[in-house]
């Protein structure tokens, strides 16, 4: 498989690479921005990432995957979040446990979350901006008003303008459960803030129009020792890839392509809630493994 990355080289600036076999070749110079490969992608996926593909058979290594999977400091070259302008949209109730958890939350009962998840149209809000996302080793937040906040491990499909599906990466959908819970309308506030989205650490390029079958795990560790630890798979999701990517387009447009969370299975206990310090690790199978920070914002 074919990854794509971003990442800050110190003496180039920001720059577009490809990973194989652990090795980072730098293709800005081929191919531009994460943005005009998506955009050349077009109609045109599967051949879109073979001609990627044989270009960077052919290239040079600038740098070993490891030289780029480092907290961000200055002088050194380290990953960004692969999204550049693209928007980050996020789907919600998309499994059983999170429809669970949400109607636990829920002051009222959570009834409009049971309708949600036997309905046609499913829940899609926006999630960020492509600059406002954090990449692999950046820090995330927990909003300084929350009293219960969690990350969510989420498989995040990465569309082009046309809403095929060019790859997949790893997102963590930060969220202050005690906000939504007091008031379902609260979601923008318990979902949108400084920090509350990473995405990482590359991009698995595949197309495709059915869920991948892998495993989804998170790890949080706090002091060094584990805080919480949960798993779960793709078979769990309630949704059709097509249905959620079709109602994602419609009456909208997204001519830079966009990225789209695709909801949690994993849901930490009301007992549990972030701190700053505390560390969050979301693997999936093929994708690589997402680490970040958590500091309060």
């Amino acid at each position: 498989m074919i990854y794509l990355l971003r990442y800050f080289d110190p003496e180039k600036g920001v720059r577009l690479g490809s990973l194989m076999e652990e090795k980072v070749s730098d293709i800005t110079n081929k191919f531009g921005s994460l943005t005009a490969w998506i955009q050349s992608s077009n109609g045109r996926v599967a051949a879109a990432i073979q001609e990627l593909g044989d270009y960077v058979s052919g290239c040079a290594a600038d740098f070993s995957f490891v030289d780029l999977d480092r907290v961000p400091e200055p002088g050194l070259p380290y990953l960004l979040a692969p999204v550049d302008v693209q928007e980050v949209w996020a789907a919600g109730v998309t499994y059983t446990r999170s429809r669970q958890a949400r109607q636990q939350e829920a002051l009222d009962g959570g009834d409009i979350y049971a309708r949600v998840y036997a309905a046609e149209r499913p829940e899609l809000f926006f999630k960020a901006t492509g600059e406002k996302v954090v990449g692999n080793r950046h820090m995330v937040g927990i909003r300084a008003d929350a009293s219960w906040s969690v990350p969510e491990p989420e498989l995040t499909l990465v569309l082009n303008s046309a809403l095929e599906v060019v790859g997949m990466t790893i997102g963590n959908d930060m969220s202050s459960r005690d906000i939504e819970g007091a008031n379902s309308l609260y979601l923008p506030q318990a979902k949108i803030y400084t920090a509350s989205c990473a995405l990482g650490p590359t991009i698995a390029l595949q197309f495709m129009m059915e869920w991948p079958q892998v495993n989804i795990h998170l790890h949080i560790q706090r002091n060094g020792e584990e805080g919480f630890s949960g798993q779960t798979d793709t078979s769990m999701i309630q949704r059709r890839l097509d249905g959620l990517v079709s109602y994602l387009g419609r009456s909208t447009s997204f001519p830079y392509g966009a990225a789209l969370l695709t909801g949690t299975g994993i849901v930490p206990p009301s007992s549990f809630t972030l701190q700053a310090g505390d560390q969050v690790t979301i693997s999936i199978d093929g994708i690589g493994q997402l680490t970040n920070t958590v500091r309060v914002v």
